[in-house]
C-alpha cells in the first residue's frame, strides 16, 4: 500500500483542529481531527450531498466515528466550540431557510403523488400530508439517545421532507453504551445508504400503520468518551468489542489516546495569550462564515463527481486495502474487516472535503487527504484491538499499588474481577504468567486465612552497573559503587580487601544499614565441592569463582579441600527485606546440587577478597532471579519440582531439572565427564548414566547412550590414565 503519511491534511479541517488544540492546550490532535471530520460530514449529510461513482452508483456522504480520550483532554470544551461557534451559523441558517423551503416543495410533490395514486382531491391530500408531517414532531438536528421506533419515526419525517440526516452523538459512551444497544444495532443497517427495513406492527384504530415512503436518509453517529470507562474489562467492553465484530469496525473512523497530552511547557501568561488569541479566533470566524454560506438551497442535493484519474486512484486504494486484509490470518477477523473497508470510509470523507470547499468535483487532493485520515484512524483502531486484556490490567494494578491487596480490594477496584472463585483464580494465574514475562513479580501469601497480593516492577540488570560496596575496613568506609561485571575480577583479586553486594547507609556496614537493591549473589563453598564440579554445574551461567586464603590448605580444620566463592549476576535488580533476602538465598541453595554455607545469607555479609586463583565465564546466561523470589508462583513451582524428585541425589536432581529436549546430550556428557573427573571407573560411569537417563522425562535410547555419551566417557577415562 502506498504511503500517505507525507500527504497534507485537508487545510480547513487541519486549521480547525489546531485551533481546538490551542483552545484546549492539548498537543494530541487525534480526537479533534475526528471531531472536525465528523462535523464536516454532518454538514454534507443534512444537505443531502452524494457522490456519483463509476461502479457503485450514488454514495451518500456520512460518517460514523468513535473518539476516545481520557478525562482532561478537552473533549467537552472542543465539542462546545464546534457546536456554539463553528457550526452555529450553518445550523441556524439550515433550519430557518434550507429545510423549510426544501420540505415545502417535497411535501407538495408527495401530496400530488398520493392524490394521483388514490384518485383524491389534491387539496385534501395536501392537508393530510401536512397533518401527518406535523404529527411526527419537530426535526431534531442532533440527539444523544434514542429508541429504534423514534429513529424510524425521525426517518419517516426526513423522507417526507426530502432533507436532513439522522445525527446521534453520544457522550460518555462507556456509561451509555449498554442503554443504547438496541438503537446502535439499528444504526448498523443505516450506515451504507441510509435504509432500514420497517417493523410490521398491528394496525388498530389507536395505532394506524402509516404509509411507507421508499427512500434513503443519511445517518451520522459520534460515540466519544474516556477509554477507561468503555474498555473497563467488564460487560461494557465485551459489548463494545461485539459491536466491532458485527460491523462497527468497518464503518467507523476512530481516534484513541490514553494520554491528555496537555501543554506543560507553557507559562501561565503564554497559556492565556494562546487561549485568547484574536488571530486564531478571527480565522475561525471566517471559517464559520464560510460554513454558514454552505447552508444554501443552491447547494442542496449536489451529486459530486470525480474524473477518471481520481476514480482509478480510489479503486487502487480499495484493492490495496483488500490485499492487506487478505494477508491477515483468519483469527484477525475484526482487523480484516476494518482494513478491507477503509476505502469506502475514505471516499465519503473526500466528498465532505469537496463540499466544504464548495467544489462540485472530488479532486485528488481531497481523496489523498481523506485516505491519510483513514489510515490514521486504522492505526488508532489497532490500538484498541491491542488494548490491555483483563489479566494484564490486573497484573499492572497489583504492581502499581504500593501496599498489599486482598480479593476484596480487587473486587472493589476492578470491575472485571468478578465471577466464581475458580474464575478469579484463573485470572490471577494469567496475570502472574504475564507478569513473569514482563519484569513484574507478584507475591502471594496467606495471613489468618486471608490471601494477600503484592506486586513489584523489576529492573533488568545492567551488567555495566553491578551493585557493590567496598572498603579496607571491617565495618566503616564502604563506598557505594556500580562495577562493570566483566571488570569485577579487579576487585575480587585484590589482597585483603572487603566488599558487600549491597550499598550501605553512610558507608557503615550493618544489617539495618543495608539499602535494598542487589543484582549479584555470592555463594560460599567450603570443601563441599571442587572447582571443576562447580564449573560443570554453573557452566551455562556467567560467573566468577575465586579461591579463598584457606583454599587447599591443611590444618586448622582444613584437609586440602577446594574453598572458593561463586559470584553470579542476576537477571533483575531485586529489593528485599532482611527476611526475604535470607529466604531468597535459601531457595538458591536448595536448588544447587552442591552444599553452600547457609550462615552467610545476610545482606550485610562481608566478603574478603584474595589474590589467588580466579576463574570466570563471561559468555553464559544470567541467573534467573524470578525463580527464587519468595512467595511467588515460580518459586513455589520450583519447590514442588524438587519435592517430586526428593528420592534423587542433589546432583541427579540438578541434572533432571536442567535437562530438556534441546540439551539432553550435552547435560548427560557433562554428568559423565564429572564422574570421570571424580575417578569413577567405566562400569560406575555406565551404571550412573543409565540410572540418570531413566529418570529423565524423555531419555536417550540405549544405542544413543552407548554410541555418544559412553563413547565420550570411555575416551576421557583412557586419557585420564595416561
Amino acid at each position: 500500500m502506498a504511503n500517505f503519511k507525507l500527504e497534507p491534511y485537508f487545510k480547513p479541517a487541519e486549521d480547525l483542529t489546531q485551533f481546538l488544540c490551542e483552545k484546549t492546550q492539548s498537543t494530541s490532535a487525534s480526537f479533534f481531527r475526528v471531531l472536525v471530520d465528523y462535523n464536516l460530514c454532518k454538514m454534507a449529510s443534512v444537505m443531502r450531498i452524494s457522490i456519483s461513482t463509476h461502479d457503485r452508483g450514488l454514495i451518500p456522504v456520512n460518517m460514523y466515528a468513535i473518539a476516545l480520550a481520557p478525562s482532561g483532554t478537552g473533549k467537552g470544551h472542543a465539542t462546545n466550540i464546534m457546536e456554539e461557534v463553528i457550526m452555529k451559523g450553518f445550523r441556524e441558517r439550515y433550519l430557518e431557510d434550507v429545510l423549510p423551503s426544501v420540505a415545502e416543495e417535497s411535501l407538495a410533490k408527495l401530496a400530488d403523488k398520493r392524490a394521483t395514486k388514490k384518485n383524491r382531491d389534491p387539496d385534501t391530500e395536501h392537508e393530510l400530508v401536512k397533518a401527518e408531517f406535523d404529527r411526527l414532531g419537530t426535526f431534531v438536528f442532533n440527539f444523544d439517545s434514542a429508541t429504534t421506533p423514534a429513529v424510524k419515526q425521525m426517518r419517516h419525517k426526513l423522507l417526507m421532507c426530502g432533507a436532513g440526516a439522522v445525527n446521534m452523538e453520544i457522550d460518555e459512551i462507556g456509561s451509555n453504551l449498554l442503554s443504547n444497544q438496541e438503537v446502535l444495532t439499528a444504526f448498523l443497517e443505516l450506515f451504507d445508504v441510509g435504509k432500514i427495513k420497517p417493523k410490521l406492527t398491528k394496525n388498530t384504530n389507536e395505532n394506524i400503520r402509516g404509509e411507507e415512503i421508499e427512500g434513503k436518509t443519511p445517518t451520522n453517529l459520534m460515540l466519544f468518551g474516556t477509554p477507561s470507562k468503555l474498555l473497563n474489562g467488564g460487560k461494557t467492553e465485551d459489548e463494545f468489542m461485539s459491536m466491532q465484530e458485527t460491523g462497527y469496525a468497518r464503518r467507523c473512523f476512530c481516534a484513541f489516546t490514553n494520554n491528555t497530552n496537555k501543554r506543560i511547557d507553557m507559562s501561565p501568561e503564554d497559556a492565556y495569550l494562546t487561549a485568547t488569541s484574536q488571530i486564531s479566533a478571527g480565522a475561525m470566524q471566517l471559517l464559520a462564515t464560510q460554513f454558514e454560506r454552505l447552508a444554501d438551497a443552491t447547494h442542496f442535493g449536489q451529486e459530486l463527481v470525480m474524473d477518471k484519474d481520481v476514480a482509478i486512484e480510489w479503486i487502487k486504494y480499495r484493492m490495496d486495502c483488500e490485499a492487506e486484509a487478505d494477508s491477515l490470518s483468519e483469527h484477525d477477523e475484526i482487523r480484516k474487516a476494518e482494513i478491507a473497508h477503509r476505502y469506502f470510509k475514505a471516499m465519503k470523507l473526500a466528498g465532505a472535503y469537496a463540499f466544504t470547499e464548495g467544489s462540485y468535483q472530488i479532486e485528488m487532493k481531497h481523496l489523498y487527504s481523506a485516505i491519510k485520515r483513514a489510515e490514521e484512524s486504522g492505526a488508532d483502531f489497532a490500538k484498541i484491538l491491542t488494548r490491555d486484556r483483563n489479566y494484564v490490567k490486573l497484573a499492572k494494578y497489583i504492581a502499581i499499588v504500593e501496599h498489599e491487596v486482598t480479593n476484596v480490594d480487587l473486587v472493589e477496584d476492578l470491575p472485571f474481577y468478578r465471577g466464581s472463585v475458580s474464575q478469579k483464580s484463573d485470572l490471577i494465574a494469567l496475570a502472574t504468567a504475564w507478569a513473569y514475562k514482563n519484569n513484574i513479580v507478584i507475591k502471594r501469601q496467606f495471613n489468618d486465612g486471608i490471601e494477600f497480593f503484592k506486586g513489584e516492577t523489576l529492573e533488568v540488570t545492567d551488567l555495566s552497573k553491578t551493585i557493590v560496596a567496598h572498603s579496607a575496613g571491617l565495618a566503616q568506609g564502604y563506598s557505594p559503587d556500580y562495577a562493570p561485571f566483566d571488570k569485577l575480577d579487579k576487585l575480587l583479586n585484590m589482597p585483603s580487601y572487603n566488599w558487600v553486594n549491597h550499598h550501605m547507609m553512610d558507608g557503615h556496614r550493618m544489617e539495618d544499614n543495608s539499602i535494598e537493591g542487589f543484582n549479584l549473589v555470592v555463594l560460599d563453598v567450603d570443601g563441599t565441592a571442587t572447582l571443576d564440579e562447580a564449573k560443570v554445574f554453573m557452566g551455562e551461567y556467567k560467573y566468577y569463582m575465586y579461591t579463598t586464603k584457606r583454599h587447599r590448605t591443611v590444618g586448622d580444620g582444613c584437609n586440602g579441600e577446594d574453598r572458593f566463592r561463586i559470584v553470579l549476576p542476576l537477571t533483575h535488580t531485586l529489593r528485599m527485606s532482611r527476611d526475604e533476602f535470607r529466604q531468597f538465598m535459601q531457595n538458591i541453595a536448595n536448588w544447587l546440587p552442591i552444599n553452600v554455607d547457609d550462615k552467610t545469607f545476610q545482606r550485610a555479609r562481608k566478603w574478603l577478597t584474595h589474590n589467588g586463583e580466579i576463574h570466570k565465564n563471561l559468555d553464559g546466561d544470567l541467573l534467573n532471579a524470578l525463580l527464587f523470589i519468595p512467595k511467588t508462583s515460580k518459586s513455589e513451582q520450583l519447590k514442588s519440582q524438587m519435592a517430586n524428585l526428593e528420592n534423587l541425589t542433589n546432583i541427579e536432581r540438578w541434572f533432571v531439572n536442567n535437562t530438556g529436549e534441546g540439551n539432553r546430550s550435552n547435560q548427560l556428557i557433562k554428568y559423565a565427564l564429572m564422574l570421570v573427573d571424580a575417578n569413577k571407573s567405566y562400569d560406575e560411569v555406565e551404571r550412573a548414566l543409565k540410572q540418570l537417563n531413566e529418570k529423565l522425562p524423555n531419555g536417550l535410547s540405549e544405542s544413543e547412550l552407548a554410541s555418544t555419551i559412553l563413547s565420550t566417557a570411555a575416551k576421557a577415562i583412557v586419557k585420564r590414565g595416561k
